[in-house]
């Protein structure tokens, strides 16, 4: 039996909340991940999972040798990042997420640029408009717009971003400007699926404003196009609209409600010792993303 395998195993099985869904975030198969947790229970002599044929919870011994094991191997994969020189050198691969458009518009161009000053550093940039756990996806670093809830995790606030309601010129021309957020009821609008809430749009001092949907459709991109061909009035994040707006195909209107900004965070889990690339990634994208949400 490889100790530290089944052990790494438990873990994954432990995280993932059963068997299967463990073999598949280690693309192993299901009676090997049932193998090498069986074979651990027998060298120790003692369950760390109570079975069943709707859930799988740990037992109390498995809960102790759980938090040993994470600390474990940790200690393992930090003496090989040691090793190999990850901690003075930036170098391996880096894993970014970011949301889709703000991805695109802003962390790309910064992370071309950073390659090209740092060869032994490959980067995989994942653009998701869904909070991926970092834990489970071997993600480096993220870059999270909004409320951050998970106190693992260490953010550095790099700006602020608004949410913003624009219409093209031709359709303010046609059918007016609004001057309040209640004038939003006599319009059409161009609205995204979003937490259920597309047709609710808050503004400032907690006002609420339901609107009427000309066109619903499933992403904020698409929304700006709408509204640029004169559907309808949209609201999205201020970097959606940002190319749009530059190029005076989108107007942006009821400045003055806008609830307040959202922070704009670089986050990464909380780690007694960044590696090299990260360190060297965050200084590098830090500034200059600061000085692209100005």
């Amino acid at each position: 039996m490889d100790r530290l395998q089944s052990m790494a195993t438990f873990v994954a099985v432990a995280s993932a909340g059963s068997f299967s869904a463990a073999g598949r975030q280690l693309r192993t198969p299901l009676p090997t991940v049932s193998r090498r947790v069986s074979e651990l229970e027998s060298h120790l002599g003692a369950r760390l999972f109570v079975r069943s044929t709707r859930k799988l919870a740990l037992t109390e011994v498995g809960e102790g040798y759980l938090a040993s094991c994470k600390r474990l191997l940790e200690e393992v994969a930090d003496a090989e990042r040691t090793a190999s020189g990850q901690y003075t050198v930036p170098q391996g691969e880096l894993v970014v997420t970011a949301p889709v458009a703000f991805g695109r518009f802003h962390v790309l161009p910064v992370i071309t640029e950073f390659l090209k000053g740092h060869a032994q550093v490959d980067v995989r940039l994942v653009l998701s408009d869904r909070s991926l756990d970092l834990i489970e996806q071997h993600i480096d670093l993220a870059i999270r717009i909004g409320v951050l809830p998970d106190s693992r995790l260490v953010a550095a606030q790099i700006g602020k971003v608004r949410n913003v309601v624009c219409a093209s010129p031709a359709y303010l021309k046609a059918h007016g400007t609004p001057k309040s957020p209640e004038d939003l009821a006599r319009h059409a609008c161009v609205t995204f699926a979003r937490f259920g809430q597309e047709s609710v749009w808050l503004f400032q001092d907690q006002r609420v404003v339901t609107v009427r949907s000309r066109l619903l459709v499933n992403n904020a991109e698409s929304a700006v196009d709408a509204a640029v061909a004169g559907i309808g009035i949209t609201r999205v994040v201020s970097y959606q609209a940002a190319t749009a707006v530059k190029a005076r195909k989108l107007e942006i209107v009821l400045k003055k409600f806008e609830p307040d900004p959202l922070p704009v965070n670089l986050v990464h889990v909380q780690d007694r010792r960044p590696t090299a690339k990260l360190r060297a990634f965050i200084d590098f994208a830090g500034p200059r993303l600061r000085e692209r949400l100005r």
